[in-house]
Parts: structure tokens; sequence; C-alpha cells
């Protein structure tokens, strides 16, 4: 178990396996342990470095705080320090694609490369009014209600159909947690974190080569957004998963890790073709 000390604050980081390291930041209901199905592969041949957010997982919770996601970037700069890591490699889902890219826009020489999963440039005002109702549901304390809520929209419709025995094992699981008060305070503070993102003007400065991957059925991130995500990167690549939603890791398990390790590890960035 490995603690970063954040201005008297614990940040609970994982460090497995060797090679060339790769940084992976957790979507918004995430932790490091969400990680844990993929990591026989990925540890293979990388250093794979997770990190629970504050007020995420194992980390300390900010109770009754105000906080951005710029939070989450000086967090990563402090871990970068600690580790003695003068550049990484960053693979983001969601929330994490976007700190992800708030890291990159401040830091833009410290990122080798990036694979970017369901992230978006900005929040859009329909992606907040997303949030405005999870933190209005999650003030019930109706673990229930909450799940209803949030959960099936995160899958692909037809994954939620073909897997639904899946889906009701992940419904009991999840229900104790959804009706932990304390999580749904956590989960309220990181949501109201990210209200005001948007990086669009500064994506610019971004040099390190990045794949965004889509999913044609996000209905919390929608494809047009992760497109002009796309076309605000000038040294980015677009792969869009047809029938797959926000959850794109789990639904497509093996592409998820093919795509990150291909992408990172590739020796080449250019061709003479």
């Amino acid at each position: 178990m490995s603690i970063l000390n954040y201005k008297g604050r614990n940040v609970y980081y994982d460090v497995q396996g060797e090679g060339k390291p790769i940084l992976i930041l957790n979507g918004i209901m995430m932790s490091t342990k969400s990680w844990e199905p993929f990591m026989e592969s990925l540890v293979e041949s990388n250093q794979i470095i997770r990190l629970d957010f504050i007020d995420q997982g194992q980390s300390d919770k900010l109770v009754s705080s105000v906080y951005t996601q710029d939070i989450q970037v000086q967090i990563i700069e402090s871990l970068l320090k600690a580790l003695k890591l003068e550049k990484i490699n960053i693979v983001g889902i969601s929330y994490g694609g976007e700190v992800a890219l708030a890291f990159a826009v401040k830091h833009p020489n410290l990122v080798d490369r990036m694979v970017l999963f369901n992230t978006t440039p900005y929040t859009s005002p329909w992606l907040a009014e997303i949030g405005y109702k999870w933190n209005s549901i999650g003030r019930t304390r109706n673990g229930q209600t909450y799940y209803q809520a949030t959960i099936p929209a995160i899958y692909s419709p037809s994954f939620y159909e073909k897997r639904l025995d899946w889906m009701k094992k992940r419904e009991q699981i999840l229900l104790p947690v959804f009706s932990n008060p304390d999580f749904l305070d956590a989960m309220e503070r990181l949501t109201n974190s990210a209200e005001n993102f948007d990086v669009r003007d500064e994506l610019h400065v971004v040099d390190a080569p990045t794949l965004i991957v889509a999913a044609d059925e996000d209905y919390l991130t929608p494809i047009q957004n992760q497109k002009a995500l796309h076309e605000l990167m000038k040294n980015s690549e677009l792969i869009i998963l047809p029938g797959v939603g926000h959850a794109s890791m789990y639904e497509r398990p093996m592409l998820f890790t093919s795509l990150v390790l291909g992408f990172i590890n590739t020796k080449q960035t250019t061709y003479n073709i």
C-alpha cells in the first residue's frame, strides 16, 4: 500500500510492473480496484501506476469542501515528483480523461503519449444537468434510485441486455455503496469539481501523440463531443467503437488493453511511407 502525502491529505496509489510507465486515471465512480481485471495484461511489459483521486477509493475525503479538478492535477504533479518520473504516459476515461487533458495543458512537456476513452474537452450544459440530477438523487440517500439513475446509462443498451445477469450482480454489489452517505457526498463533490471544466482554448499546446477512443452509444459524453476533442488536438487519432457505451473498457476489455498497450508501446511515431 503506497500513500502520497498531499498537503496533509493521504492519497492512495499503486505501482506494479516494470518498463515504460503508464498512469491510469479513474472515471468518476471508479477506484484503483476497478482496473484489477486488466492488470495481468497491462503489467506484462509496463510499469502501471494507479491512483485514487481525492474523494475516491482509499484516498482521503474532502468533507464539506469545494474544489475543482485542478486539485487532481496538482496531485498528479506531486506523484510524479515522488516517483521521480520526468515524463509519463497517461490513460484516462471520462473524468480521468478530463484530468489528463487538464494536466497535459498545464504540463505538455511531461506527457509522452495519451490514450483517452469516452472523454470530452468541456462540460456541456447538457452534461452539467445530468450531474445536477445525480446530485439531487444522491441527497435522497436512496441507493436503489441512485443506481437506477446512474448505472444503466453508463452501458450500451445491447450490452445491458446481453449481460443482464452480470448487471444484476453488479447492482447487488453497488447498492450498499450507493446507500452510503459518505460515498454520495464524495460523488457530489467530484461531480461539482467538473462543472466548469473546459480546455477547448488550450488544447493547441498539447503535442503528445494521443489516441481518442469514442463510443457511438455513449450517452454521457456524446460522440459529437468526443469528435470535437479530436478536431482540437493536432496530434491525435480517433477510433469509434460501434455499439459501445460509456463504460467502454468493461464492454470491450480485450480491445481496451490492446489499444492502450499498442498505442503506448509502438516504437515509431513517424513512418517513411
